[in-house]
């Protein structure tokens, strides 16, 4: 049931002209660059699809289908999610199938028309290898009751599986969402038609998705956004447990179920479930009263201190309230027979609670983990008792090493998942970052521990997690490897890490995952059963990556050369004020004030952009509060000067030759300081150059006299210490806070640095005067790419930075031996000041390439594989 919730798929619903006002009027005015924010908008949100619908009258709907698809093709935070290609057209549907980059999703089929015609569609869509939505529609007519749901669902699938051979798998079925609640008898059932029929087709019908618009069931209240949260939720809540898995979901009308007043949710119950004849009339009766500000939440109380002990600790627990832990911990010893059994008996089953609510999408990241925190102060409270009576703690769950492999400073998502696994009884062992293949294999022998997992997040640490699992293949080892980070990913895990250890090997995505995963992993009798199947999924994702085409078409490097940017230079370049080196530093409170919130946030799994987010009807209330702890954070870190801002920058003369840029001592460019080596896109480019950053400077045969700039941050001088005084007082949650607001205020200091650079250092937008909101959408003259990321992939050109700007000496920032910055709340990159300069993604490119740019740096084909390989053509 909680795996069904934790996979549920919300499909954005916005880019849609039929549904958005918005969209639908900068379509129609062909204004499609800022028609992609609505796209953008949806996955930053947390839409994991996005549905795509251009059916009105007054457009060219197959035109502008192909034009918005294409245009999202060149946008990576876009097209990193499915598109659902939405239209009554089959000619749009059409269009946009052959425009769409990886697999897409055609909404909708139905068997309307006849089953030839629906065959006939169907066989295109498998050819296209996209997955359908099939609608509960058939010459009769729209399903309307349990039986025509399910009959209707049956016959197509029958059909898709046994004609055509159509994967199961692709088939999503949507089985007619109706309005409930409408004073119509025969309505009443709708809500139960749709649930039970989802029941019996996901029996019936083996591996199908079920789908639905959310919005349709509450179109009687419309007007009333109080009651439609509380009907949408109710429905999701019963839906999800029969098999719905996806569906068009506005996050907006959605409200938490437990936080439902009970006489409202009884009253939606009623109706969803048609328990009562009088059910219509009873939540009409009572829905004025949660009109508007109606279900403004209830006065904070001190109503839980008047429980029972035990009952007061799970609530604290829950709560994550530690104002009374110690107190309560000791009532509840002295009641005890034994201190071990406080944590045994209330202490666990409180644990318990949190682990059920958080894998039933009921608690928040945040908040589990300041249930961690509260859990132990109170067994730190019980520690000397127990160790008084010379007995150990109960035996843990299970016992897991987790490290950042060698080479990477990055741990606030190991760091999370380690506190999540705990909450659940596991023990964990957590050797920090940059830790050996060969430390991490003796400790794990030397502790005993039952299994492994390894965390990362620049490239070069798959590369040694591959190294670890060898490792673990060579000495002999036989328990679990967990895989997780976010440079991770199943296909690297089934393609490069599980065939080279036999034990079993888990890609762990988030926090949320972990738990069940390592449950299953540590039961005996789960462990073969779950390790078997991950062995076949597995398969199945090598030979799905073994037939995987290339997004788009590669070309030569010649071809893309040729293909180059061709920025105009003859506008007059600015040079820079002073050329040179310049240390810096930054007072934090100014730095504040440049905080992009928004990553901040889905650090902590709470997907969502800012400000919005703190309005938002499931989450918002979680994310003020984060925000609130964030802000407290930066006032005490600001008032103790318990974290510290340097920084270092240069500008320095340059030309670029061919896909470089040299970069000079001085204006007479005779003295060459260093050359920065960079990559070129290399796959077909309709009505698009392929770019390279080398194209932003002017090339040194035009005589032009050009400049380029690099820069080093970090507002993480301190963090480290100052975590690690939080995890010695028990307090994992202020312990991962200190390192999310440090990381916030690096790429806050990287924000304002830039733009004092283009208005002093480099004076190139002397006049500039833009708000945060504009500075953090880039509505800014210029770019600052990093090395490691998508237009400049290769790490080791950060050593180029540090040499030219002597990084170390000016700010105490070191790079690994893998080239991650320490401290880890750090930024690193060029600047370049030219109009026309943009962010881009290099994406794939080809052993032409990859040769051309080993001879650039003076390297084997070994070395240049080694750092290129993420950005290799299989």
């Amino acid at each position: 049931m909680s795996a069904d919730i934790a996979t549920f798929i919300n499909i954005g619903e916005r880019t849609n002209v039929t549904g958005s006002a918005r969209f639908k009027r900068l379509i129609l005015d062909g204004e499609y660059e800022t028609a992609l924010d609505v796209a953008r908008q949806q996955v930053e949100n947390g839409a994991q699809i996005i549905d795509i619908n251009m059916d009105e009258a007054m457009l060219d709907s197959v035109e502008a289908m192909r034009t918005f698809i294409n245009l999202i093709a060149s946008e990576p935070d876009i097209s990193r999610v499915p598109i659902m290609i939405d239209s009554s057209k089959w000619e749009v549907i059409e269009t946009g199938l052959k425009c769409v980059q990886g697999k897409a999703i055609v909404n909708s089929i139905s068997l309307k028309e006849g089953e030839e015609q629906f065959l006939h569609q169907a066989r295109l869509i498998k050819r296209y290898g996209a997955a359908t939505v099939v609608m509960a529609f058939d010459e009769t007519g729209q399903a309307d009751t349990q039986t025509r749901k399910i009959e209707i669902c049956q016959r197509s699938y029958k059909l898709l599986t046994e004609k055509i051979g159509f994967a199961p798998e692709d088939i999503i079925f949507d089985p007619n969402i109706f309005a409930v609640a409408t004073g119509i008898e025969e309505h009443n059932n709708y809500a139960v038609d749709f649930i039970e029929a989802t029941r019996e087709i996901k029996r019936t019908c083996p591996h199908v998705h079920i789908s639905g618009g959310l919005s349709n069931i509450s179109f009687s209240f419309r007007g009333n956004n109080p009651v439609r949260e509380a009907m949408h939720s109710v429905f999701l809540y019963y839906a999800i447990r029969a098999g719905m898995n996806m569906a068009i979901v506005n996050a907006g009308q959605l409200e938490v179920y437990d936080a439902i007043p009970d006489e409202l949710r009884n009253a939606v119950e009623d109706v969803i479930l048609n328990r009562r004849d009088d059910a219509t009339e009873r939540l009409l009766d009572i829905a004025p009263k949660y009109q508007g500000d109606g279900k403004a939440a209830a006065q904070e109380d001190l109503s839980w201190r008047e429980a029972p002990v035990t009952k007061r600790l799970e609530y604290a627990l829950v709560k994550g309230i530690t104002d009374y832990i110690i107190d309560d911990t000791e009532e509840a010893r002295l009641e005890a027979e034994r201190p071990l059994h406080v944590i045994e008996g209330p202490l666990m089953d409180g644990m318990n609670v949190v682990g059920d609510l958080f894998g039933e999408g009921k608690m928040f990241l945040p908040q589990v983990v300041k249930s961690a925190r509260v859990m132990k102060k109170a067994v730190a409270h019980l520690q000397p008792y127990i160790e008084a009576e010379k007995d150990g703690v109960k035996s843990s769950n299970g016992k897991i090493l987790m490290a950042t492999v060698k080479g990477d400073v990055h741990d606030i998502g190991k760091n999370i998942v380690g506190v999540v696994l705990q909450c659940n009884n596991f023990e964990v062992i957590d050797m920090g970052v940059m830790v050996p293949c060969e430390t991490i294999l003796k400790t794990a022998r030397d502790e005993n521990v039952d299994m492994i997992g390894l965390s990362g997040l620049i490239t070069p640490s798959l590369d040694e997690m591959v190294h670890v699992a060898k490792e673990m293949e060579r000495q002999g080892f036989d328990m679990p490897l967990l895989i997780g980070g976010a440079t991770t990913s199943k296909a690297h895990t089934a393609v490069k890490i599980e065939q080279n250890y036999h034990g079993p090997v888990a890609y762990v995505p988030n926090a949320s995952r972990a738990v069940g995963v390592c449950q299953k992993l540590i039961s005996a009798t789960a462990r073969p059963i779950f390790a078997q199947a991950l062995s076949e999924e597995y398969e199945t994702v090598r030979a799905q990556h073994a037939r995987k085409k290339p997004r788009s078409k590669p070309v030569t490097l010649e071809q893309a050369r040729a293909n180059a940017a061709q920025p105009d230079f003859s506008q007059g370049i600015v040079a820079p004020q002073q050329l040179g080196v310049t240390p810096v530093s930054a007072d934090l409170s100014t730095l504040r004030e440049y905080i992009d919130w928004t990553p901040f946030f889905l650090t902590w799994s709470l997907a969502g952009k800012y400000p919005r987010i703190l309005d938002d009807e499931v989450i918002g209330e979680q994310a003020r509060e984060l925000l609130s702890d964030a802000n407290a954070m930066l006032d005490n870190v600001i008032a103790n000067s318990s974290l510290q801002a340097k920084g270092v920058i240069g500008l320095f003369a340059a030309n670029r030759v061919n896909d470089d840029i040299e970069i000079y001592a001085d204006t007479q460019r005779e003295a060459l300081l260093g050359t920065a080596h960079h990559l070129r896109q290399q796959t077909l480019k309709d009505n698009h150059p392929n770019y390279c950053l080398a194209d932003f400077v002017a090339p040194k045969s035009s005589g032009i006299e050009d400049y380029v700039g690099a820069f080093a941050v970090t507002a993480g001088i301190g963090e480290d210490d100052l975590a690690e005084q939080f995890i010695q007082a028990g307090d994992d949650y202020n312990a991962i806070m200190v390192k999310a607001v440090a990381d916030r205020l690096a790429e806050a200091f990287a924000e304002y640095l830039h733009e004092q650079v283009r208005k002093e250092y480099w004076g190139y937008a002397k006049d500039e005067a833009l708000s945060n909101e504009a500075l953090i959408r880039e509505k800014y003259q210029g770019i600052r790419p990093a090395p490691g990321y998508a237009a400049c992939p290769e790490h080791t050109e950060k050593q180029l930075i540090w040499d030219l700007l002597e990084v170390e000496k000016h700010t105490g920032m070191k790079l690994t031996e893998s080239y991650a910055m320490w401290p880890g709340a750090a930024v690193s990159g060029w600047y370049f000041a030219h109009p026309q300069a943009r962010y881009f993604a290099v994406a794939k490119i080809q052993q032409d390439q990859l040769a051309d740019y080993a001879q650039r740096k003076q390297w084997d084909m070994a070395m240049a594989t080694k750092w290129l390989a993420p950005n290799l053509h299989d």
